[in-house]
């Protein structure tokens, strides 16, 4: 003898009870509950195959918009005294960018200090500072030389001091020291 009863899971899914009877002895009693069907199994791995693949869509454009907007892989600055200053930056996906400062709009040449709290650090940087167009004798702009490098290396400072200096000594710049030009 068989019967079969229906009941509800927590979730409110549809649980089927069967009782069979053997005997007074002996008893069978088999709970079926609805299983994966291939349909939903299907449309729950294409819903996760989908949001695995915008994940690594996304996650390539993003490594496509670091490479080629802020991934600097060298700088060049290119100095001609009678002419300006010359910066290129060639980036990781072979971009490149290029600036030109007029020697005329250049108003000094130093090294400046930024300071980092959070990581309690010093850090400093050449930077040429741009005469204001309107008023000449206000800075206008700074420039940071060699933005992805960091801090560059004191003689490649010294180097490049030396030069502006000895372009500045015929304009006898406060700021100029001879003595240490040796």
């Amino acid at each position: 003898m068989e019967d079969e009863r229906s009941f509800s899971d927590i979730c409110g899914g549809r649980l089927v009870l069967q009782r069979r009877y053997y005997s007074p002895f002996c008893w069978e009693f088999c709970l079926t509950c609805p299983g994966l069907s291939l349909c939903s199994l299907t449309a729950v791995t294409c819903t996760v195959c989908m949001i695995l693949s915008a994940a690594i869509f996304i996650t390539l454009l993003g490594l496509l918009g670091y490479l080629h907007f802020v991934k600097i892989d060298q700088e060049t600055l290119l100095i001609i005294d009678s002419l300006g200053i010359q910066m290129t930056s060639s980036y990781a996906s072979g971009k490149e960018s290029t600036t030109f400062i007029e020697m005329g709009n250049v108003k000094d040449v130093v090294i400046n200090e930024a300071i980092y709290i959070l990581q309690q650090k010093v850090i400093y940087y050449l930077c040429i500072l741009l005469k204001d167009p309107v008023e000449p004798h206000k800075i206008s702009q700074v420039v940071p030389v060699f933005q992805c490098s960091g801090p560059v290396l004191a003689e490649e400072w010294d180097s490049w001091i030396k030069w502006w200096f000895h372009s500045k000594i015929s304009e006898e710049s406060p700021y100029c020291f001879p003595e240490t030009l040796h």
